[in-house]
């Protein structure tokens, strides 16, 4: 009963957060700070996501090789210029790969 709690909790959350944005007043948006944090905050979400599933296995810290080289292969492609959906089969390509040849 607990998990169905948890879920209509998190439902009712999201909720509230999308509806947040539909009503916060135009004047509010259009502030610069605003304006900049909002461009600012999925970076770094997304730049912790990468770093949490990169480096950590459950509770510790793990520097897995796979893992690495499919990060740095996502760099290299991003230098590149490549697009998100090459930027992802590369770093998992590459990541697949070395499991396959490291066992």
């Amino acid at each position: 009963m607990s998990t169905w709690i948890a879920v209509l909790a998190t439902a009712a959350g999201c909720y509230a957060l999308k509806l947040g944005g539909l009503v916060t007043p135009q004047r509010f948006l259009a502030d610069p700070r605003v304006r900049r944090f909002t461009e600012l905050v999925p970076v770094a979400l997304l730049t912790a996501l990468i770093a949490v599933q990169t480096f950590a296995d459950g509770r510790s810290l793990e520097l897995d090789a796979p893992r690495l080289a499919g990060l740095g292969a996502a760099v290299a492609a991003l230098l590149l210029r490549a697009p998100f959906l090459v930027v992802l089969a590369v770093a998992a390509a590459t990541a697949a790969l070395l499991r396959l040849v490291t066992g």
